[in-house]
C-alpha cells in the first residue's frame, strides 16, 4: 500500500511526506478525532515481511509509549491501528545536522548548551535502562525557542530484552561517525556509548568537522579503534579534558552517567587532563632499549653473584 498527501490512514490525514528512512517513511499528518498534528512512522513494505524487523518496530513504538519528557516526542498511544505504524507528536524545528550544514561550527557556549540538554534526556532514557545507540545530528531537533526535542529510537534497547538482528541493517549498529568503539567490535553497548556518540557530536559542534575521518564507513569505524582525535582548536582548548574523557576507546575509561557529563560541563576547570599516552615509536624505542639492556643486565647479576661466592 503506497501512501501519498491526501489519503487516509485509520483517523489520520496524510499532508505531506517529511523523509525516508532506510526501511521506514516518515510523513505529517492530522488527527481527525482531535486535530493535533501528528508524525506517522510507517515501515517500508520490503522491510515490513521481514519478521525480525516487524518485532523491532513494534519495541520502537513500545519503548516511546513509556516515555514521558519534554524532550522527547510522545508516541500515540493507540490500539486501533490497521497495519503496522504509529504516530507520535509532530515537531517543528531544525534538526542540529541542518544547523551544522549551514553554520559549519557553533559559538562554544551554545555548543554547551546543547549538550547539557541532550544529558539531561540521556539521563532520563537511561534511568528506564534504554540505550538510544544512534544518537547524531539528524536525531536532535531544535525547536524554535531553543529547546530540543531527541528522536529516532528506531535502533534503542533495553537493557535485558533480547538482541535483535535485522538482515537490512548491518551486524553493527549505529552511524559509522557516531558509533562507540565497542559497538565497531561487535558489542551491543550500553549507556557509555551513547556518552561516546556524545563526545563525538559535541567535537564536530566544536570545530565543524568529525573526530574520525576515512575513505569509507570501515576506514571510519577502524580509525576510532587504534587513533585519538586531533586536538581542539585554541579557542576551545578548554573542553579538552572533558572530550577526551567522553571519547575514550575503552568504556570504562568514560563518564559513568550522563548526569556525571552534565555537571563536567557545567564545572570543565574540575576536568582533569588525561596523561599524554606515550606514541608508538616512543613505546618501541623504550622496548627496544629495555631488550638491548637485557644481557648486560644478566651479565652484572652472575657476577655479583659469583663474587659472593
Amino acid at each position: 500500500m503506497s501512501l501519498r498527501p491526501g489519503d487516509r490512514l485509520d483517523h489520520y490525514r496524510i499532508d505531506k511526506h517529511v523523509a525516508d528512512t532506510s526501511n521506514s517513511t516518515i510523513f505529517k499528518g492530522v488527527d481527525l478525532e482531535t486535530g493535533l498534528e501528528v508524525a506517522l512512522k510507517v515501515p517500508k513494505l520490503e522491510a515490513e515481511s521481514d519478521v525480525v524487523f516487524h518485532d523491532r518496530f513494534r519495541r520502537e513504538a513500545e519503548i516511546g509509549r513509556e516515555f514521558d519528557h519534554p524532550n522527547i516526542p510522545k508516541v500515540v498511544p493507540d490500539q486501533r491501528l490497521s497495519r503496522l505504524y504509529f504516530a507520535m507528536q509532530w515537531v517543528d524545528g531544525t534538526s542540529l545536522r541542518e544547523i551544522l550544514q549551514r553554520r559549519g561550527k557553533l559559538p562554544a557556549a551554545q555548543a554547551i548548551e546543547i549538550a547539557g540538554a541532550i544529558c539531561e534526556v540521556l539521563a532520563y532514557v537511561h534511568a528506564k535502562g534504554i540505550v538510544h545507540r544512534d544518537l547524531k545530528p539528524e536525531n536532535v531537533i531544535i525547536c524554535a525557542d531553543g529547546t530540543i526535542k531527541l528522536i529516532d529510537f528506531g535502533i534503542a534497547a533495553k537493557a535485558r530484552a533480547r538482541r535483535l538482528t535485522f538482515g537490512r541493517l548491518s551486524q553493527v549498529m549505529g552511524t559509522a561517525d557516531y558509533i562507540s568503539p565497542e559497538q565497531v567490535k561487535g558489542q551491543r553497548g550500553d549507556a557509555r556509548s551513547d556518552l561516546y556518540a556524545l563526545g563525538v557530536i559535541l567535537y564536530e559542534m566544536l570545530t565543524g568537522e568529525v573526530p574520525f575521518s576515512g575513505t569509507n564507513p570501515l576506514a571510519v569505524m577502524n580509525a576510532r579503534l587504534v587513533s585519538d582525535p586531533p586536538p581542539l582548536p585554541a579557542a576551545a582548548s578548554s573542553w579538552e579534558p572533558l572530550l577526551q574523557r567522553l571519547l575514550e576507546r575503552d568504556p570504562k575509561l568514560r563518564y559513568g552517567s550522563a548526569l556525571d557529563v552534565a555537571f563536567a560541563l557545567e564545572n570543565p576547570g574540575q576536568v582533569t587532563p588525561r596523561p599524554p599516552a606515550a606514541s608508538p615509536n616512543r613505546r618501541r624505542t623504550v622496548l627496544y632499549s629495555c631488550l638491548a639492556l637485557l644481557p648486560a643486565s644478566v651479565f652484572l647479576l652472575l657476577l655479583y653473584l659469583a663474587r659472593r661466592q
